[in-house]
């Protein structure tokens, strides 16, 4: 199946299964159920087992999901053997703590270089990542196509621009600005502050079963 046909909400959840998938190999198990990856990803087994089957027969009935083969499909379908190259832009208190932790747990994301106008912060190597003055962002991308912006909110619109015009078709927004980028261009907002009155919400009004 294309992966266009794929709705984007299963299409957001499929990362999660394959972390999940990952440690129970790691940890030499061989079969999960629904219910079991259900309870580990919260994530309820009727929606589970509809998203596996946007990819055809998955598992057997009463017998669950083989775990290396989930495993592997999973790797190709996210494309887990291709090294993502990911450019930052803002070398703050955020964009230090991506470049220290530079997704340790994934093999196929990396931040390869970041950028800031800051000149203690330029020429410097942070987490091993190099930081480079943001006047040299259209020279030093190349072929990175993705970026993480953590600049300062009335700096997001400026930045956005300078990243469109040197090719970046995908950027991971943590500001709280609502940037405007051209229709060949997605964008994933995420916003600190409403994710965390989001949890508050809902650990008032839904709590879990204990």
């Amino acid at each position: 199946m294309e992966h266009s046909n794929i709705p984007q909400a299963t299409a957001k959840r499929l990362p999660l299964y394959y972390r999940y998938l990952n440690n129970l190999n790691q940890q030499g198990k061989q079969r999960v159920s629904s219910k079991e990856l259900s309870k580990a990803v919260k994530v309820d087994s009727a929606t589970i087992r509809r998203d596996f089957s946007y990819f055809g027969a998955l598992g057997k009935k009463g017998y669950g999901y083989n775990v290396e083969y989930l495993l592997n499909f999973f790797r190709k379908t996210l494309d887990q053997d291709e090294l993502t190259k990911v450019a930052l832009i803002g070398v703050g208190n955020l964009g230090t703590a991506f470049l220290n932790y530079n997704f340790l747990r994934s093999n196929n994301t990396k931040i390869k270089m970041a950028f800031d106008a800051d000149e203690n912060k330029v020429n410097q190597n942070i987490g091993d990542v190099p930081v480079y003055h943001i006047d040299e962002l259209h020279d030093k991308l190349n072929d990175i196509e993705v970026a993480i912006l953590t600049v300062p909110v009335h700096e997001a619109e400026r930045m956005t621009e300078m990243l469109v015009d040197a090719g970046i078709i995908g950027i991971l927004n943590f500001t709280p600005a609502r940037i405007t980028v051209p229709n060949h261009v997605r964008v994933h907002h995420i916003d600190l502050a409403v994710e965390l009155q989001a949890l508050v919400y809902f650990l008032k009004h839904y709590p879990l079963e204990k």
